[in-house]
């Protein structure tokens, strides 16, 4: 969890609570502190609680315990409309009676803002989401990635403290979602925006974020930097939810320092990053990414403290990389990222292959069930 103080601390969730129905927790004990500026990222699977917590910010839903303050204030008394919170929906929730000028000019006059300063303000979102030159169609006009942008305008033309997107892009194809996440990426830092993202895609969490808050079942596993959580996952959750990996299950031997023996189900010995282990004979999963893992004549380095045998079952061509599945230790599904110029072009399916890899490359974490 972070905690962080001082007087850059815009938001902060103290023990938070939410139930339903007054048995099950979908918000257990929440802490968390969001900085002024800072893009912050609730990632994780559905029913994990990360929308729970943006609607209780945001004031659609109350929290059953603990407060959420807003510039040291709590807001358990404060509407919505009285937070000064600019959000950003999936489903635009643009008023399709009304033109993309009067869309953006309604949370100002609902301000009672004069008219003159409406016009200049709402001129000016257009102009940030380079949509000027719609300013007098209706939402039914625009494709979604226009719809997307003139709600995006909308949750920024009153200049609030904080801006609410709940999974605003899942909505849009590949291609236009990858340019709206630099979109809002690139908004954030011009505008000095504090942003508090919700989404399930992982990739769009690394993409956009300064930290992400990785959810499940109501907790949060691990809040840190995209690179942190990608290379140092402290749990087999995250490890399995943040990117590609690959599991191997066994037991414990030795535990010397940051450094521990594990011995697989089929007897294979290994040395591993002890992250998050018991003693010698409990239950462990070790977790290590496909790129980390070396194939072929590149394992005689005396660096690899790890060498097994493998063999070749599949192929996988990504353009700049190969993906091969490979069969090792009674995994059949373990896989291994090649870049292209590293590919030997004798392999093929069925081949045994040298398989290696570093001791602090593969962490000892947490049990989970073998698949």
């Amino acid at each position: 969890m972070a905690n962080d103080s001082g007087a850059d601390v815009l938001v902060s969730f103290k023990d938070v609570q939410k139930t339903y129905d007054g048995e099950h927790l979908v918000v257990k004990n929440l802490n968390l502190d969001i900085r002024r500026g800072e893009f912050v990222t609730m990632l994780g699977p559905s029913g994990s609680g990360k929308t729970t917590g943006l609607m209780m910010l945001a004031g659609f839903e109350n929290p059953t315990h603990g407060q959420i303050l807003l510039e040291g204030r709590p807001l358990h008394n404060l509407p919505p409309y009285k937070r000064n919170i600019g959000m950003v929906f999936q489903n635009y929730a643009l008023f399709p009676h009304m033109t993309v000028e009067e869309n953006l000019a309604f949370p100002l006059q609902v301000r009672r803002l004069g008219a003159d300063e409406t016009r200049r303000k709402v001129a000016a979102a257009l102009d940030m989401v380079k949509l000027g030159h719609l300013a007098k169609r209706y939402p039914a006009q625009m494709s979604g990635g226009q719809q997307q942008r003139i709600a995006l305008a909308r949750a920024l033309v009153f200049e609030p403290k904080l801006v609410l997107m709940d999974e605003p892009l899942g909505a849009l194809d590949k291609q236009l979602r990858e340019h709206m996440q630099l979109e809002i990426k690139h908004l954030h830092r011009d505008l000095g925006l504090t942003v508090v993202f919700v989404t399930h895609d992982q990739s769009e969490a690394l993409t956009m974020s300064d930290r992400v808050a990785v959810f499940n079942e109501g907790v949060i596993q691990q809040i840190d930097s995209p690179g942190n959580l990608y290379e140092h996952p402290r749990n087999s959750f995250v490890a399995n939810f943040i990117g590609e990996n690959n599991r191997l299950h066994g037991t414990v031997g030795t535990v010397d320092g940051e450094l521990c023996t594990v011995r697989l189900d089929d007897g294979t010995q290994l040395r591993a990053k002890a992250v998050n282990v018991g003693g010698a004979g409990s239950a462990t999963t070790l977790s290590i990414r496909p790129e980390r893992v070396v194939l072929g004549t590149a394992t005689n380095s005396a660096a690899l403290e790890n060498h097994l045998s493998g063999r070749i079952l599949e192929f996988i061509y990504l353009g700049d990389h190969v993906r091969l599945r490979v069969s090792v230790a009674g995994h059949d599904d373990f896989m291994v990222k090649v870049p292209i110029a590293d590919l030997d072009p004798a392999w093929r399916e069925g081949d045994r292959v040298d398989v290696g890899w570093k001791a602090l490359d593969i962490r000892a974490l947490d049990p989970i069930a073998a698949a």
